[in-house]
């Protein structure tokens, strides 16, 4: 067993069981993938830590591991799904729900981060998944994933949620900051709150400051 299968397994045993990820389907997934090819190599030592990451020369950011992988359980994607990652950087996101047997793709607007998600998504083995840098042409996903915190709710994604579809994303930042699932039902978007977590900010996301006179 190598040092990144060790720390992978101390990952699933130690943060993701902790954290109310019991899927089966989820923990193998998070058991397989190898979280330190979606970052640069001379930070994989942060790959498994409880933290999130930030990738250097793009605006994104892995998410804590917990976070990611417990807002993809809540998700609950069958295999077949067709499921797309938004702000997901290299494609963690992506790479564990394909390999839950999903039809991935990432959509990822920052050019920097996509280039990185290609290689990343390569030496991850996760070849399946289809990368794009502006809307998908799939116009309709079973799940949709925003890998990253919204402080404005990103409604321009709610026409790509196909009916009785689901969306998770986090809302807000800091302490009042959290995980909210929304389900489609008759073109009508609801939602509701499912655990508290925070995340980096999606700078498309970011709610623009008001002046105060």
């Amino acid at each position: 067993m190598d040092s990144f299968t060790e720390l992978r397994r101390m990952m699933v045993d130690c943060q993701l069981r902790t954290y109310d990820v019991t899927d089966r389907a989820v923990l193998a997934a998070a058991d397989r993938v190898p979280r330190e090819a979606f970052v640069p190599a001379e930070l994989s030592h942060l790959a498994y830590l409880d933290q999130s990451v930030a990738l250097p020369g793009t605006s994104r950011a892995l998410m804590t591991p917990m976070v990611i992988v417990r807002m993809i359980q809540m998700l609950s994607i069958q295999p077949g799904e067709r499921v797309l990652e938004y702000g997901g950087g290299t494609g963690y996101g992506a790479a564990l729900m394909a390999d839950m047997g999903a039809v991935a793709t990432l959509w990822e607007p920052d050019a920097a981060a996509l280039d990185q998600a290609r290689g990343a998504l390569a030496q991850a083995g996760a070849v399946g998944v289809t990368l794009s840098a502006t809307r998908p042409a799939e116009s309709h996903f079973d799940a949709i994933l925003v890998s990253g915190a919204c402080e404005t709710i990103p409604e321009s994604l709610f026409g790509l949620v196909s009916d009785n579809g689901r969306l998770i994303l986090v809302e807000g930042q800091g302490r009042a900051a959290r995980v909210q699932l929304y389900q489609k039902s008759a073109q009508s978007m609801s939602a509701r709150p499912v655990f508290d977590a925070a995340a980096p900010v999606l700078e498309e996301f970011r709610r623009v400051p008001s002046f105060e006179f």
